[in-house]
């Protein structure tokens, strides 16, 4: 087995060191005596039917015996309705933790338990650009060299960051460069679907579960079997409905809205979130054994702000991917450039493609979108003392348009520094609807809390 748990990244060391809990079982009694199995998986299954994870050559073994759950505290072991039970340290239990050196006895087989640490180096990859991602700085680089080593394990990750970061395209490398990328990649918008029916998009539902539900649906998990969930925005997920998604994180079987059936899924499963889902337990928002769960390998996308020495190859990326057919990307001018270098870029990523892809479809200087900027010495045009550019040959209503978009942006943007980034707060003072605030904040990439919360 390949997983990695309990990972904890260290960040302020050179080169990056990740630590993997694992346990290893040895037979010290029956017909395997002698032999090892090193166990990394969440949820271990142990018994003689060919589909545990550890199958033992014992025929008074039942067919699933026990099974090894990690959990906060530690290592569980839990009986599975044996024939003839299971038994840690001569006392038969039904559950119990288990400490270094403690031995488990099914049928006639002995198995001695000990916890390790292994320590893993992380060094920075010394590529330029890894999936769809690109960077050279040491924060990306750093990515770039977790992702390649993760990825062709089933570890669980969690991907934190701030809006518009990338957390999505960290998710689809972490599946293109496992081995179940040719298997579904299901993604899930925590954010974007109702509460009354993100339960039926997980786990699916059967017919007559609901009012409207007139045939059976699978969901997210079904789906995906095989392949990789990407559940976005996890930290908007209800609190009764986080019970069910541990389930399936431990198990890997859920039941669908309405079912009573029991389905087996085989996945791996990336969340992501722009909230600091620590901060949620502490709060009581979110579920700790959840968290604990999830937060396997933790991933932290830097903000652009962080990594402005990757906006050239970002610009670059981007021009070519809007780059008609098979012709050349556009160009743009050295002050163009330094005009997006110097912009904060509150909604990173997401905005800069935004604010290349609206200045493209303008036929604008995508510079004059984020920053006023003087006409090049060759340009033609007529040029205002407050920074506006008229462009010859471009209509009455793109011109109105691109500058309404420039109002907008660096209005919103000082609206909710004003207001410390509160929403309910900046649209009370701009008299302005908080949903159609929160819709142009969305438009522009820009980040903020969510509505209704007050500082």
């Amino acid at each position: 087995m390949d997983h990695l748990t309990g990972t904890r990244i260290r960040r302020e060391a050179t080169p990056a060191t990740v630590n993997l809990r694992r346990c290893k079982l040895v037979v010290i009694k029956g017909a395997q005596r002698g032999t090892e199995f090193v166990i990394a998986g969440d949820v271990i299954k142990i018994g003689k039917a060919p589909e545990n994870d550890l199958v033992l050559a014992d025929e008074t073994v039942s067919r699933v015996h026990f099974e090894i759950v990690r959990d906060a505290k530690g290592y569980l072991v839990r009986d599975h309705k044996s024939t003839n039970g299971t038994f840690l340290d001569s006392a038969e239990v039904k559950e119990a933790y288990l400490r270094a050196g403690s031995v488990i006895r099914a049928g006639e087989s002995e198995l001695k338990f000990t916890p390790f640490e292994e320590r893993i180096e992380i060094l920075p990859s010394d590529k330029e650009q890894l999936g769809e991602m690109v960077g050279r700085s040491a924060a990306m680089r750093e990515i770039f060299g977790l992702v390649e080593k993760i990825a062709p394990t089933d570890a669980t990750v969690l991907i934190e960051g701030e809006t518009g970061t990338g957390k999505d395209m960290i998710a689809r490398t972490l599946h293109q460069l496992s081995p179940r990328h040719e298997q579904p990649f299901i993604v899930v918008d925590c954010g974007a679907v109702a509460g009354t029916l993100i339960e039926s998009e997980l786990f699916g539902h059967d017919k007559g579960a609901f009012t409207g539900a007139h045939a059976a649906r699978q969901g997210a998990f079904e789906l995906a079997n095989g392949g990789m969930v990407f559940l976005d925005e996890l930290g908007e997920l209800s609190l009764d409905l986080q019970p069910k998604l541990l389930r399936v994180l431990e198990q890997r079987e859920l039941r669908r809205v309405g079912g009573t059936k029991t389905i087996k899924v085989d996945i791996r499963v990336v969340a992501a979130t722009r909230k600091d889902l620590r901060s949620e337990v502490e709060k009581g928002k979110f579920r700790e054994d959840l968290y604990f769960r999830l937060n396997v390998v933790p991933i932290t996308a830097p903000s652009l702000r962080e990594r402005r020495e990757d906006i050239p190859l970002l610009i670059d990326a981007i021009l070519a991917k809007l780059a008609p057919g098979d012709g050349p990307a556009a160009a743009l001018s050295e002050q163009t450039r330094a005009a997006l270098m110097a912009h904060d870029w509150p909604g990173n990523v997401r905005e800069l493609r935004n604010v290349i892809e609206r200045a493209r479809a303008l036929g604008a200087d995508p510079g004059m979108l984020v920053a006023p900027l003087g006409p090049a010495p060759e340009a033609k045009g007529a040029q205002l003392r407050d920074g506006i550019e008229f462009e010859a040959g471009v209509s009455f209503r793109d011109t109105k348009e691109k500058w309404n978009e420039l109002f907008e942006r660096r209005y919103l943007a000082w609206l909710i520094k004003r207001a410390d980034g509160n929403i309910s707060k900046a649209a009370r003072d701009a008299d302005m609807d908080r949903k159609y605030l929160h819709k142009l904040l969305r438009k522009y990439g820009i980040s903020a809390e969510e509505p209704g919360e007050e500082n």
